[in-house]
């Protein structure tokens, strides 16, 4: 009778430490999955924010570049020709944009991901070199502390 209980004792020892070993490669394997997937998201905002703030720089350069072709004598490059090139620029950018607020969970972060943009859109609706260059500076501060913003979700 002696052996019979102490083989039922080791057999419910074995399940026992079997289902705790099992509970624990469970609960390392669920750890590991989301390690992963934060490590991939995160991994996809810096993608998505790189390529959004390099995508305003490429628009916010093209449509300086335009204003000076229209504005200046003689001009340096037929602006029809800039001016398409900026349209294809804006169309990166908003393609960007749009990834950056797939990945974000933040409304201020997208919001001001957009705002951003349109302010770069209105460099060449100015009027003077002076408001030029002072919404040259602000749409440069304005990428600067997107960048920083964005960072602080990575």
């Amino acid at each position: 009778m002696e052996s019979i209980i102490a083989s039922a004792i080791a057999v419910l020892g074995t399940l026992l430490g079997s289902g705790i070993t099992l509970a624990f490669q469970q609960r390392t394997t669920d750890r590991s999955h989301q390690f992963s997937r934060r490590e991939k998201l995160r991994q996809e905002r810096l993608d998505a924010y790189s390529a959004y703030a390099g995508a305003l720089v490429n628009y916010r350069r093209c449509l300086v570049h335009l204003w000076f072709c229209e504005r200046e004598q003689p001009p340096p490059e037929d602006p029809d020709a800039v001016r398409i090139r900026a349209y294809d620029l804006r169309s990166n950018a908003q393609e960007a944009l749009f990834r950056v607020q797939m990945l974000t969970d933040d409304a201020r972060l997208s919001r001001t991901a957009e705002d951003v943009l349109a302010d770069i859109t209105q460099l060449p609706k100015t009027g003077s070199r002076a408001e030029l260059d002072e919404l040259r500076v602000r749409t440069r501060d304005d990428i600067s502390r997107l960048v920083g913003t964005a960072k602080q979700h990575l």
